[in-house]
């Protein structure tokens, strides 16, 4: 995560360095900049799972959030933050998992303060080395106060076909 910030640092230093005549690279450039913070909220997500803290999960949510599971709707962080505390396997205490997602399955987009990620987490129980489970998320972000959280998500298993 330092090496991230540094990086942030970096390209905010460059981005504020380029002048009115570079306003396309200064432009390209922050909107690098938003993608990798963006993408940053998939690394603070499977940490938290990994690390059963929920309280570094709910640092990636709005306050006024909508999680969608199935056909359920948890609005707002204290039912969010309820759904990891109590529900989600992953947090629980008996589950020793791993959470991961392929690289080629994340996807970010972004347009000024608002963007969407999607990545697939795949839940590897660490003593049998097998995945557990498979959940996508689908979720439309916003940069918030300076920092990029996560608005809206749908996490669903999804399928796959040949």
């Amino acid at each position: 995560m330092r090496g991230f910030n540094v990086m942030l640092m970096v390209v905010a230093a460059v981005v504020a360095g380029c002048g009115g005549s570079a306003g396309t690279a200064q432009a390209d450039l922050q909107k690098q900049a938003d993608l990798l913070a963006i993408e940053q909220i998939e690394a603070t997500w499977h940490k938290a799972a990994s690390t059963h803290d929920v309280d570094l999960m709910m640092s990636v949510w709005a306050d006024n959030a909508t999680f969608t599971i199935g056909t359920r709707q948890l609005t707002g962080k204290d039912q969010i933050r309820a759904f990891f505390a109590t529900e989600a396997a992953p947090f629980k205490a008996e589950n020793n998992w791993i959470s991961e997602t392929p690289a080629y399955k994340i996807r970010t987009t972004v347009d000024g303060d608002k963007g969407t990620l999607y990545f697939e987490c795949h839940y590897v129980d660490v003593p049998t080395r097998t995945v557990k489970a498979v959940v996508g998320s689908d979720q439309d972000v916003e940069r918030i106060d300076g920092k990029w959280l996560i608005t809206d998500s749908v996490a669903a298993t999804p399928e796959f076909v040949p």
